[in-house]
């Protein structure tokens, strides 16, 4: 149990929900350790700063990223087909 406060506290104190997203996240599919602890703070702050689902909440905030992770790569891969640089141009 000490741990699950022990948390908390690391969340409250070092995480901002306002912190600049990662280029990196688009072209490996892997959200940052930082980029999954902001949203799960995000989503703590959600749900009114309740303890006890600390888990629960970096694991929507994984899932959550590497969606739009995902979406952001697809995205990309239709834009260069729909509109190819100088570079794939022949």
């Amino acid at each position: 149990m000490a741990l699950k406060g022990k948390r908390n506290v690391t969340l409250e104190n070092d995480a901002s929900p306002f912190q600049p997203h990662s280029e990196e996240t688009s072209t490996n599919h892997a959200p940052t350790h930082e980029e999954i602890r902001c949203r799960a703070y995000e989503i703590y702050l959600e749900r009114d700063g309740h303890p006890g689902d600390e888990l629960d909440d970096w694991l929507r905030a994984e899932r959550e990223l590497q969606k739009v992770a995902l979406f952001k790569e697809n995205w990309n891969r239709l834009q260069q087909r729909r509109h190819p640089g100088p570079e794939n141009r022949n």
